[in-house]
């Protein structure tokens, strides 16, 4: 008799613990792109980095995006409005289906890939009401003085939210968004990263800056604050491209992974890698300098992973 209470404590100590591993938080961050703005395969690249693709023998990549899902608020958001965007608030909608395409967009910086999938919003598309569009000063300034942009703004297709450096928006159920400034190429905007804060966990979104040295803040201690990182990986080392490296001054892959080599692995594993230019060899489901890094705990961003907050 004893034996057979035994047998069932376990099998429902079993089947409990079963569906602690399959709860979905309420609150989570979702990838929905990884490459750099230019997408997998890049325009006219006959090279062997987009050869898979041209054979058959690999899927298109979208452009580096987040998506953020509050379920009980039936409220989402994405980070940076990429050429993609119509497919990947698509892949967000069967997340979760509600009356508004979209609860809001934040912007990183005016570089094609981060803000051009706005295009989308206005009259030759979906001719959209007003979508929340948060912005920097610089970067507001710009969508409202130069078109087409600014046709969405006096169309009334986005309303544009300002942001401020190290101010956050509070959005429902204890998320907080905080922008951050980060170096980049400023060109037409400034550029910045997000703190992402959930009821229970945090995240990080850097998927453009240049070299961490040049950034006030130490990347290391930033990233031991919160529980994901998503990091700019478009390049995975010097010489990738044909060009000079420094007109484009992305962290390398092999320089992140040297400053957290004396981390333990549960920091490493807070590391996801994102922002993958189409040369990068991280961008292929296996290769040995990935999968050496893999090792370590780093870990590499692909479309579909969710991150409880």
């Amino acid at each position: 008799m004893k034996k057979t209470w035994l047998l069932v404590l376990l099998v429902f100590f079993t089947s409990c613990q079963q569906e602690k591993k399959t709860i979905i938080s309420d609150q989570y961050l979702t990838v929905l792109g990884t490459a750099q703005d230019a997408g997998y395969p890049q325009i006219n690249c006959h090279k062997t980095c987009c050869q898979p693709y041209h054979e058959g023998k690999v899927a298109k990549k979208l452009i580096s995006c987040l998506g953020l899902i509050d379920l009980k608020a039936k409220k989402k958001w994405i980070f940076d409005a990429t050429p993609d965007i119509a497919q990947q608030i698509q892949h967000l909608s069967k997340q979760l289906e509600t009356t508004n395409v979209i609860d809001g967009v934040f912007l990183t910086h005016a570089h094609i890939g981060h803000y051009t999938g706005l295009m989308y919003f206005g009259r030759e598309a979906m001719d959209a009401t007003q979508i929340p569009v948060y912005a920097m000063p610089k970067m507001k300034n710009f969508l409202e003085t130069n078109g087409p942009w600014s046709q969405l703004v006096s169309l009334k297709n986005i309303a544009l939210k300002k942001l401020s450096h190290n101010t956050s928006v509070e959005l429902t159920n204890g998320l907080q968004i905080t922008p951050f400034l980060v170096p980049h190429r400023d060109e037409f905007s400034e550029t910045v990263g997000y703190r992402i804060q959930g009821q229970h966990k945090s995240a990080l979104f850097i998927p453009d800056i240049n070299k961490w040295q040049l950034w006030e803040k130490n990347i290391v201690a930033e990233v031991k604050k919160v529980d994901y990182a998503f990091l700019d990986a478009t390049f995975f080392k010097d010489g990738e491209i044909p060009r000079p490296m420094s007109e484009v001054p992305h962290p390398f892959i092999v320089e992140t992974a040297k400053l957290f080599e004396n981390e333990d692995k549960a920091t490493k594993n807070k590391v996801i890698f994102i922002h993958f230019n189409h040369s990068n060899p991280a961008l292929q489901d296996a290769n040995v300098l990935k999968d050496s890094l893999e090792a370590q705990g780093f870990q590499f961003a692909e479309e579909g992973m969710r991150f409880g907050l």
